[in-house]
């Protein structure tokens, strides 16, 4: 490389030369940080959502390219979470798009030593009957004072962190209208 050439690519003499003495504008700038583009400048559309992750609702903004999830980042218009998420949000893309993702129901026999696959109809109706069976089995229409009850105490449901509020309600409604009290959330445990 000849002197003079080495000479103009020093950022100090562009400076100068330029007229940036403070360094914060072209004189700066190489070749290849001048053709840098941003992760997200491919992306077709924006979506913006909720992180699933926990019950406190940061907003994220979803990029998708080609119908797919390319990049996911913090919604700055959030008042929750201005901007920000935290690790499992930032990483929630491998949430619809990990390798390890089941896709199938997957059940263990009780003893059994292997998991079956199921159909996603049959493990329905097994969890269905099952409820209305306990439910029948231990159903206490009255307290032992003889008060009314009507209510199961041998079914108890846990809520995931990943349900917005208006899942819980229809879950909280469906739980009380089968008598069933023990009703809890993952996010206050």
């Amino acid at each position: 490389m000849e002197l003079s050439k080495l000479l103009e690519s020093w950022p100090a003499l562009r400076q100068l030369r330029e007229g940036d003495p403070l360094g914060l504008g072209k004189a700066v700038q190489s070749p290849r940080s001048q053709s840098l583009v941003p992760r997200i400048h491919e992306a077709d559309h924006v979506v913006p959502s909720i992180c699933p992750y926990c019950a406190v609702g940061c907003g994220q903004l979803i990029y998708v390219k080609d119908g797919a999830v390319s990049h996911i980042e913090g919604d700055p218009a959030s008042p929750i979470s201005r901007g920000r998420l935290c690790p499992k949000g930032q990483a929630s893309k491998s949430y619809a798009h990990s390798p390890l993702r089941e896709y199938r129901v997957k059940y263990r026999r009780p003893y059994g030593k292997e998991w079956e696959e199921l159909s996603l109809e049959d493990a329905m109706e097994m969890i269905a009957d099952r409820i209305i069976e306990t439910r029948a089995e231990t159903w206490e229409g009255e307290t032992e004072d003889g008060n009314p009850a009507n209510r199961t105490m041998a079914i108890g449901n846990l809520g995931g962190a990943t349900l917005d509020n208006e899942e819980n309600y229809l879950i909280k409604k469906l739980m009380t209208g089968l008598g069933i009290v023990q009703v809890e959330n993952q996010a206050r445990i």
